[in-house]
């Protein structure tokens, strides 16, 4: 369900990528420290591995801080592909003492991602699901305090409207591939039509940062 990222960002993934898991071990000290080592070790393996419809590690990485400074325990993940970001948004979630559901709707990918969730030593902080992201996303009871949402562009606001109610207070939504310059990333409207739209609200306060595929950090001030 995800859009392939551009090259340009595969190679920024290489780039940035030794000095992204250099900060995040600064951040996982203590008891866990034997799990830190296995994600660790497995990112670096598969540095030049997620080509499928994956983020690039600066983005994984930016999850993780988010995550880990607001203490977040209940994430919901649109578009699973492979795993790379799940791996990193479980990776923080081992943290907290949380759990990451995550939905992506092809079984090739989804069994991937399965593979590599227990290879980083993370199965047990991520419940993954085979289903249709248009359904299920509306079925899903939450609440959640931190959504990822990278599957299909055009029915980005359409997840935000369906989770709105489901994000606590004080909680945040992000979103992949979003551009601050006021157009569809890669072609694509819907981007734009749910950047113009969560901005819009009173109730939000967001920001988009730019240092790998783009990711808007919207943070949910009240309810209303």
């Amino acid at each position: 369900m995800k859009r392939k990222n551009c090259f340009v960002y595969r190679s920024c993934t290489v780039l940035v990528f030794v000095f992204s898991i250099l900060t995040a071990s600064s951040q996982t000290s203590g008891p866990n420290s034997a799990l830190d080592d296995k994600v660790r070790k497995f990112l670096n393996d598969h540095s030049r591995q997620w080509y499928d419809m994956n983020i690039p590690s600066a983005d994984g990485q930016l999850l993780y801080d988010i995550i880990i400074k607001n203490n977040y325990k209940s994430a919901l993940e649109i578009g699973t592909s492979t795993g790379h970001s799940g791996i990193w948004i479980a990776w923080a979630l081992s943290k907290t003492g949380g759990k990451l559901i995550t939905i992506d709707i092809d079984e090739g990918r989804y069994n991937e991602a399965l593979e590599n969730f227990r290879q980083a030593g993370l199965s047990d902080y991520i419940d993954a699901r085979l289903a249709d992201a248009h359904k299920l996303v509306k079925e899903l009871k939450g609440p959640f305090d931190f959504v990822f949402s990278d599957a299909d562009k055009e029915w980005y606001k359409n997840y935000f409207t369906d989770i709105d109610p489901k994000l606590k207070t004080g909680g945040c939504f992000t979103a992949h591939n979003i551009s601050d310059r006021g157009r569809g990333y890669g072609g694509y409207s819907g981007q734009s039509a749910f950047l113009e739209y969560v901005r819009s609200l009173p109730n939000y306060e967001t920001s988009v940062n730019s240092n790998g595929g783009g990711v808007s950090i919207s943070y949910k001030k009240s309810e209303k």
